[in-house]
């Protein structure tokens, strides 16, 4: 991406405040403003007896899927806890949703089996062995909300799972107002959305109104397809969202499309906000009406 590709372009961050940090560095090293406005609080569970449970048990399993990179340190800490190591768990097989999640496991180390080409639970199940899996048990630790395609589809092939928290996303205690008056004024280009989590609980942060109406002449950008569809729900659009489900797909995306948009602009004058909303950049993944049929069936994402 060339130096400056978002220069002058402000940009909301809704990731948690501890997660932000890497999304934040690649706006600014780009030229572009941050706006920052966590929507999510990781928290632990109410208790952890049930996920103590099943790793001082670990042994029982064949398979362990990570659905998010927020399941991965509890569980390491909790394998701690109750005496365990990671070298309990060479002989299972280890899935990581995506390539942050892998290399977080990694570096505490366990080997992954298993990274999906397509980032999100239908990748999981895309590149597995649907024969293979029954009579297998299954640990799927993390958050307390999350999609159930990955454990409902599991059980119809045989395989025995347990769903267990690891974590629970909140909505934190942050004032608005700032981002707010920004909206109004049409002092923001773009809101960023990189999980379901984050866009309901922006729209709890706005007071439960329709996203478009939160956003404004603002574009949404997505992280990927189910994010995507939890915005129409909440009655937004996204008009920009990642080929790859990853913050370096989402920050591309914003540079296509915002390239693309200047340069219409530069042609067209008498453009608008408005107008810059409805062009696609060639270079990046829209949402077809293929994607948003098998996003409905699919439901939100945790």
């Amino acid at each position: 991406m060339a130096p400056q590709a978002l220069a002058g372009i402000r940009i909301v961050v809704t990731r948690a405040r501890a997660q932000a940090a890497s999304l934040c560095r690649r706006i600014e090293a780009l030229g572009g403003e941050v706006i920052e406005i966590p929507t999510i609080e990781i928290h632990p569970p109410n208790n952890f007896a049930a996920l103590d449970a099943a790793l001082g048990n670990v042994e029982s399993y064949d398979w362990i899927m990570f659905t998010s990179v927020n399941s991965v340190e509890p569980f390491v800490e909790r394998l701690k806890h109750v005496g365990r190591s990671v070298a309990d768990l060479k002989h299972l097989k280890i899935v990581a949703i995506g390539s942050e999640t892998a290399k977080q496991l990694k570096a505490a180390g366990i080997a992954v089996a298993l990274v999906p080409t397509c980032y999100q639970a239908e990748g999981i199940l895309d590149a597995l062995d649907s024969k293979k899996m029954s009579g297998k048990r299954v640990l799927i630790p993390r958050a307390a909300k999350a999609r159930d395609l990955l454990p409902e589809t599991l059980r119809q092939w045989g395989a025995s799972v347990d769903v267990i928290e690891a974590y629970r996303t909140l909505v934190p205690a942050v004032d608005t107002a700032e981002v707010k008056r920004r909206l109004q004024r049409g002092e923001v280009d773009v809101i960023t959305f990189t999980s379901s989590s984050t866009v309901s609980h922006f729209a709890q942060l706005f007071g439960g109104a329709a996203l478009s109406s939160i956003a404004g002449n603002a574009a949404i950008a997505c992280i990927g397809p189910i994010t995507a569809k939890t915005v129409e729900d909440l009655g937004g659009r996204a008009d920009i969202m990642a080929a790859e489900y990853t913050i370096d797909g989402l920050v591309r995306a914003m540079v296509d499309y915002f390239n693309s948009t200047r340069g219409i602009s530069r042609a067209k004058p008498q453009s608008t906000p408005r107008d810059k909303k409805k062009i696609r950049s060639p270079k990046f993944e829209t949402i077809s009406n293929d994607q948003k049929a098998q996003s409905s069936k699919q439901g939100r994402s945790g």
